[in-house]
């Protein structure tokens, strides 16, 4: 009574699914990890706009300008190390803050050079 499971493509197909699969997994791994990457180097660049936003509203407010736009700087992110440099001229306070980062994600790092993040941000000098 029981008919045996036929299938559509015959006997000559049976686990074709699976060495497509077996063949397209480390390709989807290695793109998996290639966004994982991408997503890290993001944030840090959000975190390294930040310190030079803080460093530079710190710098514009303060009369030891390098100071305390280095000191915020490194207040407001955990990333290190941080290279922080203030310039003023003219009234305006410029706050360029460099972090390199390392390619770290599995078998993506191997790949990928180290990426420099840098931003630079300019304010008017306040008046302390």
């Amino acid at each position: 009574m029981n008919q045996p499971h036929v299938h559509p493509g015959g006997p000559e197909e049976r686990g074709q699914s699976t060495v497509e699969l077996a063949l397209a997994l480390p390709l989807i791994c290695l793109l998996l990890c290639g966004i994982v990457q991408v997503a890290v180097i993001g944030r840090d660049q959000l975190a390294v706009q930040l310190a030079a936003r803080e460093a530079a509203r710190a710098a514009a407010v303060s009369a030891d300008a390098p100071g305390a736009g280095t000191a915020a700087a490194l207040r407001a992110v955990a990333l290190r190390p941080l290279t922080v440099l203030i310039t003023e001229a003219d009234g305006m306070v410029t706050a360029t803050v460099h972090y390199t980062d390392r390619t770290d994600v599995p078998l993506i790092g191997a790949l990928l050079p180290e990426v420099t993040l840098t931003a630079s941000v300019t304010m008017q000098v306040e008046p302390p």
